[in-house]
């Protein structure tokens, strides 16, 4: 279906709500505007295949520009809000952006971008105004308000979060000949697995540029459910509006049930939660033992999948089955896995190795055919650079990114064993380990830590987490050290910028703080 459609029949129905203002927008207001923006995008020179670029936090005119470019045949770049001006810049001139949607918040960075950006030749600005922008408001209401007469799909072109160098552009080629409102890839695997409907409540508590919320969040609204939208995440409010909407389906990602396990029991138990049907999570690893306090929490409504905004396979697990597989991220539905050595050859269930889908979706990098080479075997096999093993049953289990490994002597060793398992310690809320620099062995591990209760950093502290470790792990994969820090540099999404982290160890400069360091 599509916004059109489903305006037809139910123009009252809320088509989302922003949760913190309470906004609400009908599907009506939707169908309205995204057609104004599709003609404004057509009237700015903007034809099938070019790119519109949105740099913005969750808000109400998030969904009016993407879908205005989603029905006008365009690439839509949703770039992160947490960007500087020099890395925004970056993105808007790899992706060839001709025009750039902002808003008043963003309104400096935005501004300095652009000014190295001379290829955006359009800037519009949400909520105000700022000099060499002008009012998004202004021109769309502008425009006619029923739809082009040569309606095409569009399709987003993301950037990696670029936690191990600059982001890539993941260009997937537009849906060619579809009739408009055909169902995304998406859309169908949300039906089929989670159950989507009309009726479906989705809350979304991500930032909407990454690539897992603006794609469900798309597809829940061209199922013409409704979406309720945080601006940003918080764990009690976050059950406070799954009582509220009675939500049915949510997204989420592992540091955020950590955050709300983290929460007094009686306080998180007196939300009633039980509308929940499915909780999805991805995008990072769930350590065993948190997931399985969510299950006996929530129920058997946690599904986890394993793909990337790549789209060149699809794995995913329900309940029942992670119970029976623990850790495991499940079976492929999209291309078939393939677990391979350093020298490209198939090794047998049990063995860890490079992760390959074969049979994906096709997608290439942006400007970029020497990474886009690199992402493919000569069987023309593609790979995220996963580490991972199968089980005789075929389920997959991710070990960790292969250029996170610590080789330390001669052995490797995977930091995201010793993370998920540092976060089980009632004192820490969150963890990254990594390699940094050790004459004699080469790398040694080493943990950075966020506290619960940043005053309890001391070494004392630090030396309790490595006998933490010890208890489960052997001594090898334990951390020498433990650093502490206020917050890590995790993206909203979960994904850990763990290169600011290692290039901040291997330049020399230091310790993450110098506060409660131990060494053994």
């Amino acid at each position: 279906m599509y916004p059109g459609a489903i305006a037809a029949t139910t123009p009252d129905k809320p088509a989302y709500v922003m949760a913190s203002s309470g906004e609400t927008v009908t599907y009506a207001e939707l169908d309205r505007r995204s057609n104004q923006v599709a003609h404004l995008f057509r009237r700015l020179g903007l034809q099938r295949g070019d790119v519109v670029a949105v740099f913005m936090e969750n808000n109400a005119r998030y969904f009016e520009v993407l879908w205005g470019a989603q029905r006008s045949g365009l690439y839509y770049t949703a770039i992160s809000s947490r960007l500087t001006a020099g890395e925004v810049a970056y993105i808007l001139n790899d992706s060839g952006a001709r025009v750039l949607v902002s808003s008043r918040s963003k309104a400096d960075v935005a501004t300095e971008a652009v000014a190295a950006a001379p290829g955006v030749h359009t800037r519009l600005l949400c909520g105000g105004t700022a000099p060499g922008f002008d009012s998004y408001e202004n021109a769309r209401d502008a425009e006619p308000t029923g739809p082009l007469p040569d309606e095409s799909e569009g399709q987003d072109m993301l950037y990696s979060s670029g936690t191990t160098g600059r982001p890539k552009g993941v260009k997937v080629p537009l849906r060619e000949a579809v009739p408009i409102g055909t169902a995304s890839g998406v859309s169908v695997l949300a039906a089929a697995l989670y159950g989507l409907t009309a009726d479906s409540v989705y809350l979304s508590p991500a930032p909407l540029y990454h690539a897992a919320p603006l794609r469900f969040t798309m597809a829940w609204l061209r199922a013409g459910a409704t979406v309720v939208v945080m601006e940003s995440f918080d764990p009690v409010e976050f059950l406070r509006l799954v009582e509220r909407y009675h939500v049915t389906h949510t997204q989420l990602v592992p540091t955020m049930f950590v955050r709300m396990l983290k929460l007094d029991d009686t306080l998180r138990r007196s939300f009633d939660v039980s509308s929940l049907q499915v909780a999805v999570h991805a995008a990072a690893p769930c350590p065993i033992p948190v997931k399985e306090q969510m299950i006996e929490w929530w129920g058997p409504v946690l599904h986890e999948y394993y793909a990337g905004t790549e789209g060149n396979g699809f794995t995913a697990i329900s309940s029942d089955e992670w119970l029976t597989h623990r850790g495991s991220v499940g079976r492929a539905l999209v291309g078939t896995v393939h677990i391979l050595d350093d020298d490209g050859q198939l090794l047998p269930p049990g063995e860890p190795g490079t992760v390959y889908f074969e049979g994906g979706g096709v997608f290439e990098y942006h400007n970029d055919p020497e990474k886009t080479a690199e992402s493919r075997n000569e069987r023309g096999w593609s790979t995220l650079g996963d580490v991972g093993y199968v089980d005789e049953d075929g389920y997959l289990y991710l070990t960790d990114r292969k250029a996170y490994m610590i080789i330390s002597g001669g052995v490797n060793i995977y930091p995201q064993e010793v993370e998920n398992l540092l976060v089980t310690h009632p004192k820490v809320m969150d963890a990254a380990v990594l390699g940094v620099p050790n004459e004699e062995m080469g790398e040694e591990v080493k943990a950075v830590v966020q506290l619960v209760d940043p005053e309890e950093a001391d070494p004392g502290l630090a030396r309790e987490l490595i006998e933490y470790c010890r208890t489960s792990l052997a001594s090898y994969k334990c951390p020498r050290s433990v650093d502490f820090e206020a917050e890590l540099p995790r993206h909203p999404t979960g994904k850990l910028y763990k290169r600011l982290l290692h290039d901040r160890y291997w330049s020399g400069v230091g310790s993450a703080s110098g506060t409660g360091t131990a060494d053994r």
